[in-house]
Parts: structure tokens; C-alpha cells; sequence
């Protein structure tokens, strides 16, 4: 499955919610969001519409780290 080319940070994190990511804090345009499903994990999404392609690979590549899932399997769950 592709990554969808315009997706907003908002819209992500809307996403993130089904995995236990809950917005913390925000500094300035970036927003931290933690989760505590296998230990504590923190992701931090710049406020962005859209997001750049570059910057939400990285993103999902990390969250499918930490959950222990391949990247496709994340993308067919969130999309």
C-alpha cells in the first residue's frame, strides 16, 4: 500500500489514536505525542498540511518499530 500524499498532521494523529498515541505537549509547529502500549514512546509530528512524504515515512517507520509490526501491516491498519 502507498503512503497517501496528503495527509495533514492532524489527520495523523487522529490515526495514531487507534495505537495508543495521545497528543502531550506541543513546542511551537511540532506536536509530541506519547504512548504507553509497550513502555513509554514518544513520536514528535511537525503541524504541517500536508506532511512531506520524507518526514511521514520516518514517522511511520518508528511507530511501526515500536509496535513490533512491519510497515505495510501499519499502513493496511491505519489506511
Amino acid at each position: 500500500m502507498k503512503i497517501p500524499r496528503d495527509l495533514s498532521a492532524s489527520d495523523l494523529i487522529k490515526l495514531l489514536n487507534k495505537f495508543g498515541f495521545v497528543p502531550t505537549r506541543q513546542t511551537g509547529s511540532h506536536i509530541r505525542l506519547t504512548s504507553n502500549f509497550n513502555g513509554q514512546h514518544h513520536i514528535t509530528i511537525p503541524n504541517h498540511d500536508p506532511l512531506k512524504l520524507g518526514t511521514l515515512n520516518a514517522i511511520l517507520n518508528d511507530v511501526a518499530i515500536y509496535l513490533g509490526i512491519e510497515k505495510s501491516k501499519l499502513l493496511s491498519e491505519l489506511f
